[in-house]
């Protein structure tokens, strides 16, 4: 186990996409669960899907912000990818620890909308990099700059499960490029200027208010219209799902783990860079999941009692873009930080689905 080298009580945190699926629910359990925080988040609220649902999770935000003694929260609408912004911002509130979540997700997206994803996730992140790069030979350098980086670095892989140990040099979209790129990038600057940082592969993260071009919700919207959903690779896909408090407890544990600063042989810094995959460690068949998902959602009385499924569902060849597998192997994650995912699927969807039910009444 690591020792906890960050105390994330009274500290000032920057949180990216503040207003996304991860973002949101990382500044909720914070302010529950950390004595005096100090919460920026910064969003561009695109409308890459409903922006209603990113306002209804800043909203959620606002309500425990104002419940919380000693906590503050401020949220910056703006773009990363405004280096006069990002640094005006950390000129100002002099970050200690610095979350990066802010991304153009998607991986089918990316193919035909490619300039959003070097605008945010390759020159946004540069500009976080840079600040962050500022603050080194000053009194309040940031302690730690954890970053989002996917699953989807892992490509076209063949071994599995997969391990970051592992070659990452074919990736399959665009996006899976820019994530491999913010590694390599957070890589030099953690070398060049001592910055501690870690990026965190996610897999296949859900839940409730979760994104709407993701699978579980996509498909829910389709079948609650009575339309048929598509299942790629005629139903032989598997997929790591990993449950969004999961990952938000893993983001957490490994923020208090800055990696060390330390030099080498020849005098200059060992980079203080690591790199985690979060993924639950358990991959399920996409059949086995679309058929969990539709009984949770009769359950919850989203869908009717009679409601059959597989007439509802049609099998069709892969995506541009896409993998057949995901699979996590975690060992790293349990070693350093005592954790690994637990949610079961099933589990997961029950509170997705019971959300479902509430949000669209």
């Amino acid at each position: 186990m690591k020792p906890i080298i960050v105390n994330l009580s009274g500290k000032t945190i920057l949180v990216t996409g503040a207003a996304g699926f991860i973002g949101a629910n990382l500044v909720k359990k914070l302010m529950e669960s950390v004595e005096g925080v100090h919460i920026v988040g910064i969003d561009n609220m695109n409308d890459y899907y409903d922006v209603s649902l990113k306002e209804h999770r800043l909203e959620q935000i606002q309500k425990l912000a104002g419940s919380k003694a000693g906590t503050s929260w401020e949220f910056v609408r703006g773009n990363i990818a405004d280096r006069e912004l990002v640094d005006s911002l950390f000129e100002k509130y002099h970050f200690d620890i610095v979350v990066n979540l802010a991304a153009q997700a998607g991986v089918r997206y990316s193919i035909t909308n490619p300039d959003v994803y070097i605008e945010s996730n390759i020159i946004g992140f540069y500009n976080i990099l840079e600040a962050c790069r500022a603050t080194m030979k000053t009194d309040n350098p940031v302690q730690h700059l954890v970053y989002a980086s996917s699953s989807s670095v892992y490509g076209s892989n063949k071994k599995i499960p997969y391990s970051t140990d592992d070659k990452v040099d074919n990736p399959v979209s665009l996006y899976a490029a820019t994530k491999k790129s913010n590694e390599l990038m957070a890589h030099a600057y953690s070398k060049l200027y001592n910055i501690p940082s870690t990026g965190l592969r996610f897999f296949t993260v859900y839940g409730p208010a979760g994104r709407p071009d993701m699978a579980y919700f996509g498909f829910t919207n389709k079948l609650i219209r009575g339309e048929t959903i598509e299942v790629f690779n005629y139903g032989n896909c598997q997929r790591d799902f990993t449950y969004i408090d999961d990952i938000v407890e893993g983001v957490i544990r490994v923020m208090q783990c800055a990696p060390e600063k330390k030099n080498g042989e020849d005098g200059l810094p060992v980079p203080p860079y690591k790199v985690y995959n979060i993924g639950n460690n358990s991959p399920e068949n996409l059949l086995d999941f679309i058929s969990i998902l539709g009984e949770e959602l009769i359950e919850a009385g989203v869908l009717p009692s009679d409601f059959d499924i597989n007439a509802h569902s049609r099998l069709v060849p892969m995506q541009p873009g896409d993998v057949p597998v995901t699979y996590a192997d975690v060992t790293a994650l349990e070693r350093d930080f005592g954790f690994k995912p637990q949610t079961s699927l099933r589990e997961g969807l029950r509170k997705f689905a019971q959300w479902y039910a509430e949000y669209y009444k």
